[in-house]
C-alpha cells in the first residue's frame, strides 16, 4: 500500500484539537463522533481521495461510506506494516464479530481472516519463519490487485504420445499444468475458466508436523486457515453452477475446515463426507487413548445444491469378485441370458415350496442362493417364468390380468428406468439389471456409501511409474470422485497436483484437467507420470481396468517469474560468499518494497555482513516486493522483460488478448 491512512487521516484532522491528545490521534473520540454522524467530521474525511477510494462505493449512483469498516480499522490497527488484522491471540467462533457469548449463529473466525496469504509452499517459507506477510483486502486492495492480476506464461510445451515441442498458441480443449504458486495461478485462470470447472478435487497439505505446511508457531492453524480461505474463495468462482469441489483431509483440520467451507460455500451446499480407510491396523499410529488411526475423510461441497447432479457410483465387494468368473466366460452374452427369480430357481432345484424353503434358511437364504447360482450356473437358468419376448407379447395380457389378481404377473412401467416385472407378488431379477461395470468387468456391484474399503491398491507406492515420498493418492479413490461428479469432456481441477494422480485419471477417463504445482518435482514427477499415462507405460493404477491403451495430450507452462527468480537463487546460496554476489542483481534487477529505506540498508552493511547465514537470506527476501513474485501479463509487451514473439502470441492466446 503506497499511502498509509492513518497518516491521511492525520493530515485531514490536523488543527482540530479534539481530536488528538499527546499528540496522538484520539481514535476513540473519532468514533464516537462518526457513531453521532458528526456533519463536519464525516465531511472532512470525505475530502480526502485515499480514504474515499478505499471506503466508499458507489451504488447506483449513490455514494455509500463503509462507517464499519473504518471505524474497525481505527479500533484494532496496531502495527501497520507486520499485519493488517483486527485479531492478533484469539482463534474460535463468532458472528457478527462477536464471540459465541453473545451471539447463537456460528461461523469459524480467526487470526488474519480478513488478510491475504500468498503462501507459497516453496523452501523461503521456513527462511521467512512465522514472519511471511498478511495483506488486508480492504487496506491493502491496491497491493491485492496487483498480487492478483493475470501472470505471463512461458515455456509452453505441447506433450502428446509422439513428442513433445514448443507452442505459441493454445486450443480451446487442450489440457492444462501450470508451475508456479497455486493461489496466483488459480486467479490467472479466472478470465479464462470462470465458472467452467465442472469437478475440483484436492489433496492439500493437512497442517500436521509431518506434511509441508512448516508454520511452526502459535498463529499456525489460522495461517492454514488463512491459505485455505484464500484458495477456496477463487476455486468457487472457477466452478460452474453445477460443480462440486471434494477436499481431503484427517482428523486435524476436518472441523475447522467444514466450517470454513460452510462460510464459503454454503452449509446447505454439503453433499457428502466420506470415511476412507486408508491403511491397515499394523503400522498404523496410535492418535488417543490407544485408537488406531487407519481414517482420512474427503468433505464434498456444491456450487449449487440445487442443480447438482452427481453420478451412482459403485463399490466391489469381494462376493461380487466371485461372480466375475461365470459372467465374463459365458460364450452367450449376458444380456441373451434367461431369467427368473434366484429364490424360485432354488426351490425348483431342491423340489421345496418357497415359503418352506425361506423357513429352513433362515435369515441365511440370501448368501446360500449365491452359492447356489454359483455352483448351479446352468441349472439356475433352466428354470424360465418368462423371457423377455414372451414377456413383451403379454405386456397387455399382463396388465390385464393385474387388475383381477395382483398376486399373478404384471408390468410397472417406470420412465426413465427399465420395466418392473412381477410374478406371484415377488420382484423377477433380472441379472442384466443388476449387473455394472466396476473395474472393467460387468458384476453385481453395490452403490458406494460414504464409507470407502476398497479404493487402496495392492501397490500405491510404484503407482504411475514414479515415487513421490510426499504420498500419492490412489487412482482408484480419484476416479470414484470424478466419475461420480464429472462426465466425460468436463473440466476437473487440482491446485495441489503433486505426483499428478488427478490428471493421470482425468485422461484415462476421458476429462479435461488443469493441474497447479510449485514445487520443482513437477519437472521430473508430475510430468514424467503424465508422459507415462500418454504412452500408457509403467502406468498400472486403473489402466488394466478400463483397458486404457495411451493416448491424449496436455500443455505445460510455467507463470513467468519476478522477484521469485531472485528468492529461488538467494535460498540456494551456501555461502555468505556466494549470497554476496545476489545482492547487486536484487538491487538492479528486483522489483523492491516500497517500505525499505534503502540508504539505511546501504550504510548499515557492516551489521549485516555479521548476521547468520539464514538471517541474511531473510532480510534480501524482505527487501524484495513479495506481491510481484511475477511478471504481469499486462506488462509482456516490455520490452525490459525481453519475451519473445511465440512466448507473447501463447499469452494473447490463452487470455484473449492482441
Amino acid at each position: 500500500m503506497n499511502t498509509n491512512i492513518l497518516d491521511e487521516i492525520s493530515k485531514v484532522l490536523n488543527g482540530i484539537e479534539k481530536y488528538w491528545i499527546n499528540n496522538k490521534l484520539a481514535k476513540q473520540v473519532i468514533i464516537e463522533d462518526l457513531r453521532n454522524n458528526d456533519i463536519n467530521l464525516l465531511s472532512k474525511l470525505l475530502s480526502n481521495i485515499t480514504i474515499t477510494k478505499t471506503y466508499v462505493q458507489d451504488v447506483d449512483g449513490y455514494k455509500i461510506f463503509d462507517k464499519e469498516a473504518f471505524i474497525s480499522m481505527l479500533r484494532y490497527k496496531n502495527y501497520w506494516q507486520d499485519s493488517y488484522t483486527k485479531y492478533t491471540n484469539k482463534i474460535g467462533l463468532t458472528s457478527n464479530g462477536k464471540f459465541l457469548n453473545y451471539n447463537s449463529d456460528v461461523i469459524l473466525d480467526f487470526p488474519f481472516k480478513d488478510c491475504v496469504l500468498e503462501g507459497g509452499m516453496t523452501k523461503e517459507d521456513s527462511v521467512l519463519k512465522n514472519n511471511e506477510k498478511f495483506y488486508n483486502q480492504v487496506i491493502a486492495k491496491n497491493e491485492i490487485d496487483t498480487l492478483f492480476s493475470p501472470k505471463v506464461l512461458q515455456n509452453s510445451i505441447k506433450y502428446n504420445r509422439e513428442n513433445s515441442h514448443y507452442i505459441n498458441t493454445i486450443e480451446e480443449k487442450e489440457n492444462l499444468i501450470l508451475k508456479g504458486n497455486n493461489l496466483i495461478a488459480l486467479h490467472s485462470l479466472k478470465k479464462r475458466f470462470n465458472k467452467k470447472i465442472k469437478s475440483i478435487f484436492i489433496d492439500p497439505p493437512y497442517n500436521t508436523n509431518n506434511d509441508s505446511f512448516k508454520y511452526n508457531d502459535r498463529f499456525n492453524e489460522s495461517t492454514w486457515l488463512t491459505f485455505m480461505k484464500n484458495r477456496l474463495e477463487v476455486a468457487k468462482d472457477l466452478l460452474s453452477d453445477d460443480g462440486s469441489i471434494s477436499v481431503v483431509i484427517d482428523h486435524h483440520e476436518l472441523a475447522p475446515l467444514m466450517l470454513l467451507c460452510n462460510e464459503i460455500f454454503g452449509k446447505n451446499n454439503l453433499q457428502n463426507i466420506v470415511t476412507i480407510k486408508r491403511s491397515s491396523a499394523s503400522g498404523a499410529k496410535v492418535i488417543n487413548k490407544g485408537l488406531v488411526n487407519v481414517s482420512e475423510y474427503i468433505i464434498i461441497y456444491s456450487r449449487n445444491s440445487e442443480l447438482w447432479k452427481p453420478n451412482r457410483v459403485y463399490s466391489t465387494k469381494e462376493r461380487d469378485k466371485r461372480y466375475n468368473s461365470f459372467l465374463i466366460n459365458r460364450d452367450d452374452h449376458y444380456s441373451q441370458w434367461q431369467y427368473t427369480t434366484l429364490l424360485e430357481a432354488f426351490a425348483k432345484d431342491k423340489n421345496i415350496p418357497k415359503r418352506e424353503l425361506k423357513k429352513v434358511l433362515g435369515n441365511d437364504y440370501e448368501i446360500q442362493l449365491e452359492e447356489f447360482v454359483l455352483n448351479n450356473v446352468s441349472k439356475v437358468f433352466q428354470f424360465v417364468s418368462l423371457d423377455d419376448n414372451q414377456i413383451s407379447k403379454k405386456a397387455k395380457e399382463i396388465k390385464k390380468l393385474s387388475k383381477k389378481n395382483p398376486q399373478k404377473y404384471f408390468k410397472i412401467e417406470r420412465e426413465d428406468y427399465k420395466d418392473y416385472y412381477i410374478k406371484n407378488g415377488s420382484a423377477i431379477l433380472f441379472l442384466e439389471d443388476r449387473l455394472v461395470e466396476i473395474d472393467g468387468l460387468k458384476t453385481f456391484g453395490s452403490p458406494a456409501t460414504d464409507i470407502w474399503t476398497d479404493v487402496l491398491p495392492n501397490d500405491l507406492h510404484n503407482e504411475g511409474g514414479v515415487v513421490f515420498k510426499k504420498g500419492k493418492k490412489p487412482e482408484k479413490l480419484v476416479r470414484r470422485i470424478i466419475e461420480m461428479t464429472s462426465n466425460e469432456n468436463d473440466i476437473v481441477l487440482d491446485f495441489f497436483a503433486g505426483s499428478g494422480t488427478t490428471g493421470a485419471v482425468a485422461l484415462k477417463l476421458n476429462r479435461r484437467f488443469i493441474l497447479i504445482e510449485q514445487m520443482d518435482y513437477i519437472n521430473n514427477i508430475t510430468i514424467n507420470r503424465l508422459q507415462n499415462t500418454l504412452i500408457n507405460k509403467k502406468n498400472n493404477g486403473i489402466s488394466n481396468d478400463i483397458k486404457w491403451q495411451g493416448g491424449g495430450s496436455f500443455i505445460y507452462a510455467e507463470l513467468a517469474k519476478e522477484n521469485q527468480e531472485i528468492i529461488e537463487n538467494i535460498i540456494r546460496c551456501d555461502t555468505k560468499e556466494e549470497l554476496n554476489q545476489q545482492i547487486d542483481d536484487l538491487l538492479s534487477n528486483g522489483v523492491l518494497n516500497y517500505e525499505v529505506d534503502f540508504d539505511k540498508f546501504t550504510s548499515t552493511k557492516k551489521e549485516f555482513h555479521e548476521l547468520k547465514l539464514e538471517d541474511q537470506k531473510e532480510v534480501l527476501i524482505r527487501v524484495l516486493d513479495s506481491n510481484q513474485l511475477y511478471v504481469n501479463y499486462a506488462d509482456i509487451e516490455d520490452s525490459s522483460y525481453n519475451f519473445t514473439e511465440d512466448e507473447i502470441a501463447f499469452n494473447h492466446s490463452f487470455y484473449g488478448g492482441e
